[in-house]
């Protein structure tokens, strides 16, 4: 029992330390962004090694937990929730290398008015507050916190919504402006994106935590 116990404070160090890396690769691609801090790409290109590398690491010792502890009740569902966090943080990850290529490869200088029209900022500093979010109620087990992510998500979405829109509106302007537009709706369905694996996290959490799977809750078959 008490080797049981030792790995699973040892998992739940692990995705803490995840948890941090995946927050500070969304911090940094946010500056990459917003404020054209290229500097900061081959350090995100660098810590996405490091990312992967941590997500083998908590999926062995998920699998190593599984096969030789069997753990049942909550160690058992925080183990497979454990999985699932793993994975949706290194996508968040993925995500954050993709919005650092996204502005590279694009080549152009974003038009700061087009940017607050979009609410670039505010889908960005939504999203980095459901992640501190999201590590505080991972950390304390709290389900309320949890809870509060999906209404936080659903501000990125209605972002997204008015996005398309807008670019639609800027792009009419001339062919200049559609170079622009393109990468940058492409990058705020990634911040769209973002919000859904930040969700599913929540979700684990809820999960492990009252026994209460809430995936496609609410939805009905057609």
């Amino acid at each position: 029992m008490e080797h049981l116990k030792s790995e699973l404070d040892s998992l739940r160090a692990e995705l803490t330390q995840m948890y941090t890396l995946v927050h500070n690769q969304l911090e940094k691609a946010q500056d990459v962004f917003l404020e054209n801090k290229t500097s900061l790409i081959k350090e995100i290109a660098s810590t996405e090694k490091l990312v992967n590398a941590k997500e083998l690491q908590i999926d062995s010792r998920c699998e190593t937990i599984l096969a030789l502890f069997t753990p049942v009740a909550v160690d058992l569902r925080f183990v497979l929730s454990a999985l699932k966090i793993n994975t949706n943080l290194e996508r968040i990850a993925d995500i954050a290398d993709g919005v650092s290529r996204m502005v590279v490869h694009s080549k152009v200088s974003f038009d700061k008015n087009l940017l607050v029209k979009i609410q670039a900022k505010e889908a960005f500093s939504q999203a980095l507050a459901m992640f501190t979010c999201l590590e505080q109620a991972f950390e304390k087990e709290d389900t309320l916190l949890a809870r509060d992510i999906f209404s936080k998500d659903k501000v990125i979405d209605q972002i997204m919504n008015n996005a398309t829109g807008i670019a639609e509106e800027y792009s009419k302007d001339s062919p200049e402006n559609l170079l622009q537009a393109i990468p940058l709706l492409s990058i705020m369905k990634m911040l769209e994106r973002t919000g859904d694996h930040l969700k599913n996290i929540a979700e684990e959490i809820i999960f492990y935590a009252e026994a209460k799977v809430l995936k496609h809750a609410g939805k009905t078959s057609e």
